[in-house]
């Protein structure tokens, strides 16, 4: 991690605990940038995108974190869907510090404004999620392979959010059975791809690693 990576690290992470009482709202970027040490007049040096490339950022640092988990986790005799589990909750433990941060941030993305972003940060979280657990297909199964696990991830965070259970035990029950109902899909070959080659899927747009 470079200075300035690290930076960005620590101004959005000093502003999450404002965003989850006052949103993405310039009060909060004020009081995180205060919080981090950081002159709130020289914010857009380091985000000139504001609030949005915050975001962007949050949502990298937490790919990062959810990578150096399982690098440091032992995978070798997991199957990929325990392999897949493994890496949303680790990614979604990053965040317990914050979940209502992640709460408000929800509700930002949904705003219409909003949309593209909140889609492409997803793909790039599943995308990541994936390619941690040695994903390596180029055909079409790249596409609803990241479609399919977009919706258990989404599912599963929307769940989180309100679990009150100790550990968040019912968040990783739920994880399990969302996961095992979207294990047919790999037995749907010919019928997914006419789906993918007969209906816009916006996750297209952002393409395969290395296309």
């Amino acid at each position: 991690m470079n200075s300035d990576e690290a930076i960005r690290d620590q101004i959005v992470l000093a502003t999450l605990p404002h965003v989850a009482f006052e949103g993405w709202s310039e009060r909060a970027l004020r009081a995180g940038a205060a919080d981090a040490g950081w002159p709130f007049d020289e914010l857009p040096i380091v985000f000139p995108g504001g609030a949005r490339e915050m975001i962007t950022h949050w949502y990298r640092y937490a790919d990062r974190r959810m990578l150096d988990a399982l690098e440091q986790a032992d995978t070798a005799g997991m199957s990929t869907h325990e392999r897949v589990a493994a890496a949303i909750r680790f990614r979604i433990e990053v965040n317990i510090p914050y979940r209502e941060a992640v709460r408000r941030t929800l509700s930002f993305l949904a705003l219409p404004h909003n949309v593209k972003l909140g889609l492409s940060s997803t793909y790039a979280a599943v995308d990541a999620i994936w390619y941690a657990c040695g994903d390596t297909t180029t055909d079409f199964r790249f596409y609803t392979k990241r479609a399919t696990l977009a919706g258990v991830y989404v599912a599963t965070i929307l769940y989180w959010i309100d679990d009150s259970s100790e550990d968040f035990v019912e968040t990783w029950a739920f994880l399990d059975r969302r996961l095992a109902g979207a294990s047919f899909f790999p037995r749907m070959g010919g019928r997914l791809r006419g789906m993918v080659d007969g209906l816009p899927r916006p996750f297209r747009v952002f393409g395969a690693r290395g296309a």
